[in-house]
């Protein structure tokens, strides 16, 4: 898959799937979470809504990953993937690793060929984007053959110095 690095807006990105760093209880919240829940409208919350009254009644758990369809946004689909909160002691790189990995399994399942990423737990929640950049670049170079049909991977990071980051992070990776 070709890995695209890139400063921008990911609710504007026309890839088949965005992921959202969504909290537990996949209704909305701040940052990443928030911007995508209000560009995608109504229809997003009422497709999360009822995930949390049928299969997901106690919410998303840390490292998972669910897909809706994605409301008014130029995607077809949001991918939610919870996160760890490195304020709350989930401090451990496997479950990190497992929100980019579930993620690219649910845009496989729903038959995306292209996903944008934020930078996951980079924000709020308290992550080292250097730590994230490393891992988010570790998952996506892996060679998973269930992922063989996705083309293409955006990270889309909202500023010149995380973009740089994981670009950093790229090169160490692919130059070894």
């Amino acid at each position: 898959m070709r890995i695209t690095i890139m400063t921008g807006d990911i609710t504007k990105q026309d890839t088949d799937a965005i992921v959202n760093a969504a909290n537990s209880s996949l209704l909305g919240g701040g940052g990443v979470d928030g911007a995508i829940h209000r560009a995608a409208g109504p229809e997003l919350l009422a497709y999360c809504r009822e995930l949390r009254t049928t299969t997901l009644r106690d919410g998303l758990p840390v490292g998972k990953a669910v897909a809706t369809p994605a409301g008014r946004l130029p995607a077809t689909w949001v991918i939610h993937t919870v996160g760890p909160n490195w304020h709350q002691g989930q401090r451990e790189p496997r479950l990190l690793a497992s929100c980019f990995r579930e993620s690219l399994d649910a845009a496989v399942a729903v038959g995306a060929e292209s996903v944008s990423f934020p930078a996951i737990s980079a924000g709020i929640y308290g992550w080292d984007p250097a730590e994230v950049a490393r891992i988010a670049v570790e998952v996506l170079t892996e060679d998973n053959p269930a992922w063989q049909d996705i083309q293409e991977v955006r990270l889309v990071l909202f500023n010149d110095h995380l973009r740089r980051t994981f670009e950093d992070a790229y090169r160490r990776k692919v130059n070894g």
